[in-house]
């Protein structure tokens, strides 16, 4: 893979304050340069299509966003979603796999804002060459067969991948955004909206209601001009429990809870939960008690949640940003490693074939 759409020269905006621009390739220039066949496109539709299936309940199986916390290093991520692709095969009767492609990462303050940002991690931010590279990667993991999952972060950027997703997250830190908000109505894809950091669901909430319905707002077309963008609604929206400052939200009482107020609202109940962040205390290790807790609840008999996420790369834990980075490593949250991930997807497939017998044993 390479970066070979330059951005064009620096350019002063406004002396008064020294701001400068540099202007990007549009998103159907680079659509153009890096296209899609026919035959990814369709598939594409088609995991559209089977996640909305599985939000509908059409589809019984689970959904499980599944990849590193962030991209950094794109031999590592492809040797990761290699893995992923055949674990994928094997557990397909009972769990569809999405790979979690982050290429863009949200900040309190600074740091490291994600791959379509900084390609090279020396803070140098070649935006072009970023958006060029996060292109190609989700291209090739499409190539194996899998569906891709991001989340929006910059919507701006969102017109480079849009073409490639077929599941999209809108974080806690974003999902208050009207912004964000009129993005996921013309999104046609499904989308899950992340609860608040408090950990309260009326953000979410708020946001699934208003991003069903059609928009007219400000934003950018494909060939990069201002424009007045007309939304249909996004009906496949759904909740993501993430936990928060108070704690974990993914208790059965947590979930009741949250089934009760979407119910009040209207909302369908369809849930996803994030093993990772505040619901594992930020401690990859726990995040498989986590997954196995709403296992159980789903096993149960709860079908309002249809699927989980996990923060997963080839080996545990995560490291700060060097000269000298580990192979395979987070370079922000600490994530499982492959041997773990793989055990406790292809356990929970089997518990959840298990009960699929058992039931369709005649009395």
């Amino acid at each position: 893979m390479n970066s070979s759409v330059s951005a064009l020269p620096l350019s002063t905006l406004n002396p008064a304050n020294e701001a400068l621009t540099q202007r990007l390739p549009s998103s159907l220039q680079l659509k153009q340069q890096l296209p899609l066949t026919s035959a990814l496109t369709q598939q594409v539709s088609t995991h559209r299509q089977t996640i909305r299936a599985i939000l509908n309940g059409e589809d019984s199986r689970l959904l499980v966003v599944v990849g590193p916390c962030s991209i950094h290093d794109p031999q590592s991520a492809l040797e990761y979603a290699e893995k992923l692709a055949h674990l994928a095969t094997d557990v397909s009767d009972e769990m569809l796999l999405v790979m979690r492609a982050y290429v863009e990462k949200p900040r309190t303050t600074v740091g490291w804002k994600g791959l379509a940002y900084d390609p090279h991690l020396d803070g140098s931010d070649d935006m072009a060459g970023g958006l060029t590279l996060s292109r190609e990667l989700m291209r090739e993991m499409l190539r194996l067969g899998l569906p891709i999952a991001t989340e929006l972060l910059q919507p701006m950027a969102a017109s480079y991948f849009d073409d490639l997703l077929s599941w999209v997250a809108i974080g806690a830190r974003t999902t208050e955004s009207q912004i964000h908000r009129e993005m996921a109505s013309g999104l046609n894809m499904p989308v899950g909206f992340k609860n608040g950091t408090d950990g309260g669901v009326g953000v979410a909430t708020d946001a699934m209601r208003s991003a069903s319905h059609p928009h007219r707002h400000f934003g950018v077309d494909s060939q990069g001009h201002p424009a007045i963008i007309h939304t249909r609604g996004n009906p496949d929206t759904h909740l993501v429990l993430r936990g928060g400052h108070r704690g974990p939200n993914y208790d059965q009482h947590s979930v009741a809870q949250v089934q009760s107020a979407l119910n009040k609202l209207a909302i369908p109940a369809r849930i996803m939960v994030d093993c990772s962040h505040a619901n594992s205390g930020k401690d990859p290790s726990r995040q498989p008690a986590v997954f196995t807790d709403v296992l159980e609840q789903r096993l149960q008999g709860d079908r309002s949640l249809i699927g989980m996420m996990l923060e997963s790369h080839l080996f545990e834990g995560c490291q700060p940003l060097s000269n000298t980075l580990r192979y395979g490593v987070s370079v922000t949250d600490g994530c499982l490693g492959w041997e773990a991930t793989q055990q406790l997807l292809r356990k929970a497939s089997q518990q959840l074939r298990i009960q699929r017998s058992s039931s369709q044993i005649p009395a």
